[in-house]
């Protein structure tokens, strides 16, 4: 199983930025430089990250942008389901830095003694229905999505899209039964682009990057169930001093504009 999934990380992975110019023999030289500074060669080396899926449009950017700030650094990024992230790095997955949609899978990789440091919130989300451009069957509300006929994506419960539409569901008093749970919010509101459902409920920041091909409908209850993502450093972090200024990028400035940018809250 264990090998499984690390055969199955390897194959997710994405690279950002420029190629390592030296090893990482920088993790012991001392103190993390601010992830504003110019002293570009003060840090090098590779990093992984695991991030959620829904932090894919984003993080892609960031870690361009991190590796340009600094230079021989690369940043490399496997991009799925939060509570499938924490379940690798429990079972020995090589990585760095991890980056969750919800503190529930953060705390399991911490509980297994797998976290460097304390984790920090970097951003909030919220959830949004997700239909077809134009909403061609006026589905406007939850209750709308729940009746007869409609046919709706969630994500399977363990994963925080689909915990935080429970609690939507819940607060709104509505029960609803999906046509498919799927394993992370890419793949709920790929049904709702592929045409094979009317309506998921997905992130606000996944409708809007999606937004030439669906349209997210804002609903009340989705303030009962806002997603808090914390970031961390790893234990087994093979370059800690990198991983250490990409979790002070993340939370810097210019990264948090880019990820206000495109829809996410404040801390």
């Amino acid at each position: 199983m264990k090998v499984r999934m690390l055969v199955g990380l390897a194959l997710a992975t994405v690279v950002v930025g420029a190629s390592a110019c030296g090893s990482n023999s920088t993790a012991g030289s001392g103190t993390t430089p601010d992830s504003g500074s110019s002293s570009a060669g003060a840090i090098s080396g590779t990093i992984t990250v695991l991030a959620a899926s829904s932090l894919t449009g984003t993080f892609t950017t960031l870690g361009k942008d991190f590796s340009a700030l600094h230079p021989g650094t690369t940043v490399t990024f496997s991009f799925a389901g939060s509570s499938a992230l924490a379940q690798q790095i429990t079972a020995g997955a090589p990585a760095d830095v991890f980056a969750s949609a919800a503190p529930a899978n953060v705390q399991t990789v911490a509980d297994k003694g797998d976290t460097a440091g304390t984790p920090v919130t970097f951003a909030k989300n919220q959830l949004v229905i997700a239909v077809k451009k134009g909403n061609p069957k006026g589905l406007t509300s939850l209750a709308a999505i729940a009746k007869p006929g409609v046919k709706v994506a969630l994500c399977a419960a363990p994963v925080p899209c689909g915990a935080a539409a429970k609690k939507a569901l819940d607060a709104a008093g509505v029960k609803l039964t999906p046509v498919t749970y799927e394993q992370d919010v890419k793949s709920a509101l790929a049904k709702v682009t592929l045409g094979e459902v009317d309506a998921a409920l997905v992130y606000r920041t996944d409708a809007r990057a999606a937004a030439t091909s669906v349209d997210g409908i804002e609903f009340p209850e989705s303030a009962q169930a806002i997603n808090e993502y914390p970031i961390v450093a790893l234990k087994g972090a093979k370059n800690p001093v990198v991983a250490a200024a990409f979790v002070d990028y993340i939370l810097s400035d210019p990264a948090q504009q880019v990820l206000a940018a495109a829809g996410f809250q404040k801390p």
